[in-house]
């Protein structure tokens, strides 16, 4: 799943809860320091995606006549030169990768900035923020599939895309994330 601007409060606060309750990090700043500082480097890696994205949009805007004369999917087409243009832009597609990338990211900044210490490894360090990130992530996804699954089973069919359909969704999945511990 993919990360979005809405998830990095949530993934930083988990990052940041993890990193405390490890038993061989040091944490030597609070615990609201660390939060706002991963947010902050979730939110850059969100934004430098957001910008290619917009560029991509604007080459695509340009060849709009070319698209529409030619009969081309545009999502397609969306897809394949953000793809070309990722490497240029820094952005890693790959979810895995993009998540090490990150969590590389933090542990470097927490650590330069002397807001953790620990003397064990650095991968074992990076494999418990990759590990909050996986795991939160998939938790957002399996409370989506069970929104879903619930809602199938009211008596009363409820048609996606109605105001009734969205606030129904709305708030089961506000209570499947509560009931997993993400909000």
């Amino acid at each position: 799943m993919r990360m979005k601007f809405h998830h990095t409060p949530y993934v930083a606060r988990r990052i940041s809860r993890d990193l405390a309750t490890c038993e061989f990090v040091e944490v030597r700043k609070t615990k609201d320091e660390i939060t706002a500082e991963i947010e902050r480097i979730l939110v850059e890696d969100l934004d430098n995606e957001h910008a290619l994205d917009e560029k991509v949009n604007d080459i695509l805007d340009e060849q709009e006549e070319n698209i529409e004369f030619y009969n081309a999917d545009y999502r397609q087409l969306f897809w394949m030169t953000k793809k070309r243009m990722a490497n240029d832009h820094g952005v890693i597609l790959n979810n895995e990768d993009r998540f090490s990338d990150i969590s590389h990211k933090i542990l470097d900044f927490l650590w330069e900035e002397d807001y953790i210490h620990y003397i064990v490894t650095d991968n074992k360090i990076k494999n418990v923020i990759f590990e909050s990130i996986d795991v939160f992530l998939k938790g957002f996804e399996e409370a989506d599939d069970e929104v879903h699954v619930k809602i199938k089973s009211y008596k009363r069919r409820l048609i996606p895309g109605t105001e009734d359909y969205d606030l129904v969704f709305a708030r089961l999945y506000e209570e499947e994330l509560i009931k997993r511990g993400l909000l």
